[in-house]
């Protein structure tokens, strides 16, 4: 085997390695904070109408029967056997997997996260060169002014502010609740403005460097088109950065949409981890941090795999 195959071996190794650590800790953190947390998981599931009965047979669906080493133990055989438990609703009636549902819901999460992406990524561009081309000038005050803004407003407060605004009083737009491909824009425009907000900051940075750059003063000194000259030459160079950004952030759009999802109504792996939080349900919360946590990893784990393979200097690092 040669020295550059080793190389390669030991980086993956490094990476799934700490990756592994990573998604255990995360399930070890869970499991401590949702026993830390007062209160009787079966009085919020079984309800106070609940005979004994159901209350046992709820209890004995979430472990609650056993110490807490053995419940962490079972939580480990259940990630194991990929069912994540059973979900324990209704007292103890509902017998589908945590694995189960987290599958009906998770398509709704994944499309919301593309849309997002989608929006981040048209508006993102355009504005970050503009204001790189700009610079300095009025145009480039306001582009970063509209970044800014962008970033600093919650998701809380922006959500409710587009329903409000396109589907309350201006009638455009579907509401909460309702499904197609109209329903998806408003939720895509309140999960997308955040990242496109840094994709902006980081497109005009990037774009700042590579327009100072010889081969873009060479391409200019050939008479070539500004437009050719901005984006083949300048911007094609300037999206590498901006592609890390992108896909470290789609796993934070993936785990980070539970307050949109909420707000509009839409399942998703968002509103059935606050479903889940609110009910005290054990080992549903536990399945969605894990799969959140494990999409998170799994994505960041990629980003670095693909430069490791481009930069020999990331492997030996």
């Amino acid at each position: 085997m040669s020295a550059e195959r080793r190389s390669i071996g030991a980086f993956l190794l490094r990476r799934l390695g700490s990756g592994l650590i990573t998604i255990l800790g995360v399930s070890v953190l869970v499991f401590a904070f949702l026993h830390i947390v007062p209160g009787d998981p079966v009085d919020h599931l079984a309800g106070g109408e609940a005979t004994a009965a159901q209350r046992e047979q709820l209890e004995k669906c979430l472990g609650l029967d056993k110490s807490l080493p053995m419940q962490f133990v079972t939580f480990l055989g259940h990630i194991a056997d990929f069912t994540l438990g059973n979900q324990c609703a209704g007292g103890g009636g509902d017998k589908r997997t945590v694995a189960s549902r987290i599958a009906d819901v998770f398509p709704h999460t994944v499309w919301l996260a593309l849309a997002g992406m989608l929006v981040a990524i048209v508006l993102a561009l355009p504005l970050g060169v503009l204001a790189a081309v700009k610079r300095g000038t009025w145009i480039d005050t306001l582009a970063t002014t509209t970044s800014l803004s962008a970033v600093a407003m919650p998701q809380m407060m922006f959500a409710p502010l587009l329903l409000f605004w396109f589907f309350l009083t201006l009638g455009w737009l579907p509401g909460p609740g309702e499904v197609g491909l109209a329903a998806l824009i408003l939720p895509a425009f309140s999960v997308g403005t955040h990242l496109m907000a840094m994709l902006a900051r980081m497109t005009r940075s990037s774009m700042v460097e590579v327009l100072g750059e010889d081969y873009v003063r060479t391409a200019r000194a050939k008479g070539l088109p500004e437009s050719r000259v901005l984006f083949v030459h300048a911007l094609r160079n300037a999206l590498l950065p901006v592609i890390t950004i992108v896909g470290l952030q789609f796993g934070s759009m993936l785990s980070g949409a539970i307050v949109v999802e909420n707000v509009f109504g839409r399942p998703g792996l968002g509103s059935t981890l606050l479903q889940g939080i609110t009910e005290r349900n054990y080992p549903l919360v536990q399945g969605v941090v894990l799969v959140i946590a494990v999409i998170y990893v799994g994505v960041n784990i990629l980003v670095d795999i693909a430069y490791g393979f481009a930069d020999p200097r990331i492997r030996r690092a």
